[in-house]
């Protein structure tokens, strides 16, 4: 029985097919049309799922989407009433891409798939996708469910349980008081691009001090003991504009929102910290009441909060559940697998069978590209290499480049499935190196310099080196914890003063640890734990690594660049090669030295850099 489920038309469209329960393929729009967080008809990363399974739409059983159109529309239909007139230009612009396309989701589907499809098309709802999502795939029997978003189609969050091959909603927040909606008017009046931008938010965070706190709790923000919220419109415009917030909320924090581009100022810094404390907050009121209603000592979540992995780790540390679980592709290109599960467990009515450690394969879930591809491609696009079949003499020398403080791209096996790059489509650099963060920010993938990387450790080693046990498993890289007092550096006076820069260059350049191109301005880091059962090749490679030098940490960040999705096939990796300043690229067994290639191919290269630098 093949179940495929789609999510479509808001923001980072995708495709998830399951065979009898089991997760068979799953990847992302964007992955393919290389515009990031695309919404449209997820036609290639369909067409993808279906070469993985090695079937054709006639043997598509159900199709299920994730989200029920009509409902949403009520509530679109809704505010627009309540605000009217002022949002008409808003509902004017919305309109006819309902009536085109979002009332009319079966038929799309259908039409997409084409004639030979006899199968059944059928709908579930935005957080149930979300909540399916989480604990289908986790290795929990029974749990607490929390989906944390910015709206589905009216629920904002809910709280519910899982147990067996059911799940069940059973509390919600309703639009438009939501988690999601407030942390991204943040986003925008920091000057970064909701639905994106989020993250760069939270890694301002730490910069800043939480100094707004209790005039958001004042004036914008009713927060009760359970997580729910209740938000004070008139300083939001979400429901009737074209932007997040209004005047009054530009007044109430001094001026308009920072124009992207432009300088960071202190002021920016404190709202991040601001808002992500608050954040964190409503996070573990919501877990802890999940608690209470449900007894259960596991937590699964999804939905785009559950991506904030500062809350995650403080939920963590400090919150009663035993066991967490995050769904890695939380936000709603996770909804199409969700979608596909609920099809399979709720419509059919079909046994759970639990997979240990979980059932996301590591989610690595996508495309993944043979020797023979990959060396017509090369050949094709005049790029210069070197073939080393044997792994073990290639991971030597990667590991000796590593080393060497020379940045990595490195392709293998399947494309990753959600937001993170776990080590299929990375670019690598030396954790241990205090110029590699700028390097690699500046350079390479040409963002901002306070941005951090997060540290791939072997799992066995992560308790040496963060406040984590023996062996405690963070395969998605979707909790901070802190580095360890042993692994800390004793700053110098020098350094304090740095630290208190205005140029966040200068801040994030002070080395706090032994591997400082890791190690946030709060002594936090991003960890992603690398197992052989997961990560395979990955896993090896830092085995090596750790052999050649005795640290078993490297940099791991995705292979792209400010702007684009994470590469999906050979030639979009060596397009990102040769328009950074990476030293070497290593798609499967293949190994390409920047100094080795043609020059004449770099004569696009300021061309290419101009073009993709976005926010």
């Amino acid at each position: 029985m093949n179940i495929l489920g789609i999510s479509a038309f808001f923001h980072d469209s995708a495709a998830a097919l399951i065979r009898n329960g089991e997760i068979v393929a799953a990847a992302q729009e964007e992955r393919f049309t290389r515009r990031k967080g695309d919404p449209n008809f997820p036609s290639h990363a369909l067409a993808c799922c279906l070469e993985e399974g090695k079937i054709t739409a006639s043997q598509l059983d159900y199709v299920v989407f994730y989200e029920r159109p009509m409902v949403k529309f009520d509530r679109l239909m809704e505010t627009y009433t309540a605000f009217a007139p002022k949002g008409f230009t808003s509902f004017k612009r919305a309109l006819p891409l309902w009536v085109k396309q979002r009332l009319r989701i079966p038929e799309v589907m259908t039409s997409m798939l084409g004639n030979e499809f006899k199968g059944q098309c059928c709908l579930s709802s935005h957080h149930e996708s979300h909540a399916a999502s989480a604990f289908f795939p986790s290795p929990f029997h029974e749990a607490a469910i929390l989906t944390l978003d910015a709206v589905g189609e009216w629920a904002t969050s809910s709280i519910g349980v899982g147990k067996g091959n059911k799940i069940q909603l059973t509390h919600e927040l309703r639009f438009p008081h939501s988690l999601g909606m407030l942390y991204s008017a943040f986003t925008y009046y920091a000057g970064f691009k909701v639905n994106t931008g989020e993250y760069k938010l939270m890694g301002l965070a730490p910069y800043g001090e939480p100094k707004y706190v209790d005039l958001i709790l004042q004036k914008l923000v009713s927060l009760r003991d359970d997580g729910s919220l209740w938000l004070d419109m008139t300083y939001f415009n979400y429901c009737q504009g074209m932007t997040m917030t209004s005047e009054k909320f530009h007044q109430l924090f001094g001026g308009p929102p920072r124009a992207s581009e432009s300088s960071i100022t202190q002021k920016d810094m404190d709202l991040a910290a601001s808002i992500q404390a608050i954040c964190e907050e409503i996070v573990l009121r919501a877990a802890c009441h999940a608690h209470s209603l449900t007894k259960s000592p596991n937590l699964v979540m999804a939905g785009g909060v559950a991506l904030n992995c500062v809350s995650n780790g403080r939920l963590k540390r400090e919150g009663p559940f035993e066991n967490i679980w995050i769904q890695p592709a939380a936000g709603d290109a996770g909804g199409a697998l969700g979608a596909a599960l609920l099809g399979w467990h709720h419509e059919l009515d079909q046994a759970r069978h639990i997979s240990m450690p979980d059932g996301q394969k590591g989610s690595l879930l996508g495309p993944a590209f043979g020797e023979e591809r990959i060396r017509l491609s090369l050949d094709a696009l005049g790029a210069r290499y070197e073939h080393i079949p044997d792994e073990s003499l290639l991971l030597d020398r990667v590991a000796r480049l590593l080393d060497q403080e020379l940045v990595i791209g490195w392709f293998q096996g399947k494309m990753e499935y959600g937001p993170r790059s776990l080590g299929c489509r990375s670019i690598l650099g030396d954790a241990r190196s205090p110029q590699i963060q700028q390097t690699m920010n500046v350079k390479i993938k040409f963002r901002e310099s306070f941005r951090p990387f997060a540290p791939a450790v072997l799992r066995e080693h992560v308790h040496t080196f963060f406040e984590m046990d023996l062996n405690e498993d963070s395969p998605y890289m979707l909790f901070v914890a802190p580095v360890r007092e042993t692994q800390r550096l004793a700053l110098t006076p020098e350094d304090v003063r740095n630290m208190q820069d205005p140029d966040l260059r200068v801040r994030v350049a002070v080395p706090r640890s032994r591997i400082p191109a890791v190690t946030h301005v709060d002594y936090s880091a991003r960890v992603q734990t690398v197992d052989e059962d997961r990560h395979g090749r990955f896993y090896r490679l830092l085995r090596k690594f750790y052999d050649v030098t005795g640290c078993p940490v490297i940099v791991n960040t995705s292979f792209n660049i400010r702007g684009e999705p994470l590469v999906c096939n050979p030639q979009d990796a060596y397009q990102c090669f040769m328009a950074t300043d990476m030293d070497c690229l290593v798609i499967e067994n293949f190994l390409l030295m920047k100094a080795d290639q043609p020059q004449g191919l770099l004569a696009n290269l300021e061309t290419y850099r101009t073009d993709n630098f976005l926010d």
